[in-house]
């Protein structure tokens, strides 16, 4: 387990998850934290990857490193999001091997699993189904990362876990009305729109899809709590007869309709919501069943009105620096 100690490699630290990731091993004094920025080390480069695992050793890595983004990014860039999560993950999770990682953590998202499937998700559900066609090629990577984990722990004897967030939101996400996911795009939406006196907000879909949230700063707790379990319950977690997997959420889910609301009375925004029936819905619901996670002691401590406030005044302060 994690010692205070221990060198940590946070591979992705600068992404909405690695960077939170980053914060709470700081705040808990986890003081050989060791970490690149795409400039210093260049994940998708299998020679730069081998370099550094046999020169620094990590003994834990949390690999929150990849290519994410919303329906539009993923139906827009399917190439270069199945290429580049495919070539990080299989370089970071070979020289973990490599390099004798006592655990690896590698984490992945709730759209691995089948778009129709039964709800609430279990991990026991995985390949049970069709997967949503707008980003098939992300969740293949994602499937992938967690086969290339279960292969590694079969054949080698490592210990490493796939985690799988539902959806993520919080400081240091991604705002841009292109690319991101739909928590922050109606963030920068209803802001625009009440700062520019729009007399009406146009939000894609229906607004029936139902999703569950989980603020990156609770997810940052899961992970370095399955990092600092004890040794018999991590390996519990760890079963040869099935995939490594472990969900990671909150239980709860709400109408994207629902979530618009929030977002509108958070930001203050009084004008209209006109829905886009033209544009995709995505998967119609994804709750997570978090149960085993749960069983373990784990529970999220941030309340989605809360979180969303957080976010919005995170935003605010950080408007200039993201140009919005």
């Amino acid at each position: 387990m994690l010692e205070p100690h221990s060198r940590i490699f946070v591979a992705g630290h600068a992404g909405l998850v690695g960077s939170a990731i980053l914060r709470r091993l700081n705040r808990e004094g986890y003081d050989h934290l060791l970490v690149r920025r795409h400039d210093e080390l260049d994940l998708t480069k299998a020679r730069a990857v081998e370099e550094f695992f046999q020169s620094k050793r990590p003994e834990y890595v949390l690999l929150a490193a990849g290519k994410v983004g919303g329906i539009h990014a993923n139906d827009s860039y399917p190439g270069e999001f199945i290429q580049q999560n495919l070539v990080i993950q299989a370089n970071v999770i070979h020289e973990a091997w490599q390099a004798n990682v006592k655990r690896l953590l590698f984490l992945g998202s709730s759209c691995i699993y089948p778009r129709d499937c039964r709800q609430p998700i279990k991990e026991e559900y995985l390949l049970t189904g069709p997967l949503e066609a707008t980003n098939r090629p992300y969740a293949v990577a994602k499937i992938a990362g967690v086969e290339m984990c279960w292969a590694y722990n079969r054949q080698y004897k490592t210990r490493f876990l796939a985690a799988m967030p539902t959806n993520l939101y919080g400081p240091g996400d991604n705002f841009d009305l292109e690319n991101s996911h739909v928590l922050p795009a109606l963030i920068r939406k209803f802001h625009a729109a009440k700062t520019d006196a729009k007399s009406s907000v146009i939000v894609w879909g229906s607004g029936t899809p139902r999703r569950e949230f989980l603020h990156v700063d609770d997810v940052a707790d899961a992970c370095v709590f399955l990092m600092g379990l004890p040794d018999e319950s991590f390996d519990s977690l760890l079963n040869a007869s099935s995939p490594p997997l472990i969900n990671i959420g909150c239980g709860e889910d709400l109408t994207i309709s629902e979530l618009v609301q929030l977002v509108r009375d958070v930001v203050g925004y009084e004008g209209e919501v006109e829905w886009d029936r033209s544009k995709p819905d995505g998967t119609p619901r994804k709750l997570l069943d978090s149960s085993c996670l749960h069983g373990l002691g784990w529970t999220m401590k941030t309340p989605l009105t809360d979180g969303i406030r957080s976010t919005y005044e995170w935003f605010l302060d950080n408007r200039e620096y993201l140009r919005c």
